[in-house]
């Protein structure tokens, strides 16, 4: 893996946390290539660091582990993008919180605080409701068989066939179908298709 920071000692801190265990070989920055992980220290997260993140996504194509102060939402939002999966406040660095954090973005896996995870949420919350909004408050709610008799109506089937493919009675696929209209304001059975592509259900 590969160190990168603006404060030489910082940066050796770091490596130093790594290197103690055996279980991790901190490359040179030139290296960066063979790195399986860069991990990069900023007290915050200013436009060069922003454009470090970038050209590392961009080169080695790794996950980042990023340790810094403190981070907003629309800063959490950049880094995520930028690979970075675990987060770990500079303040409250440990040497087995960065070799957790290491092994975890190793492996696949991400570290963010409560705090990060909870600021996360929020911005979701609020994606949700502008993007699903006009819809009404219950637009994301599609039942599974109401998700399954969308997918045969995407495919072409008619209300019998739907019921022979699933083992409804035709009676109970038309009233899966109104229910469904009427709930999400839909005009018709293409309507309720092409809804449920934009949800990304079929």
């Amino acid at each position: 893996m590969v160190v990168r920071s603006a404060d030489v000692l910082s940066r050796e801190g770091l490596a130093g946390f790594l290197e103690a265990g055996g279980e991790f070989e901190v490359l040179q920055e030139s290296s960066m290539a063979g790195a399986e992980v860069i991990v990069v220290c900023c007290d915050r997260l200013t436009s060069g660091v922003v454009a470090l993140l970038r050209l590392s996504a961009a080169r080695a194509g790794v996950p980042v582990v990023l340790v810094t102060r403190d981070l907003s939402e629309d800063e959490l939002l950049v880094a995520l993008e930028c690979r970075v999966v675990a987060v770990l406040p500079l303040a409250a660095v440990t040497p087995d919180r960065v070799v957790r954090s290491v092994r975890a973005a190793a492996s696949g896996g991400g570290v963010l605080s409560p705090e990060l995870v909870r600021a996360l949420g929020k911005h979701f919350e609020r994606l949700q409701c502008e993007v699903l909004g006009p819809y009404g408050p219950n637009a994301a709610t599609l039942t599974p068989r109401e998700v399954d008799v969308l997918r045969l109506m995407a495919e072409g089937f008619d209300t019998g066939e739907i019921a022979d493919a699933l083992g409804y009675a035709e009676r109970t696929v038309d009233n899966v179908v109104f229910s469904m209209t009427s709930r999400l304001n839909l005009r018709n059975r293409s309507h309720a298709v092409a809804y449920a592509l934009r949800l990304g259900v079929i």
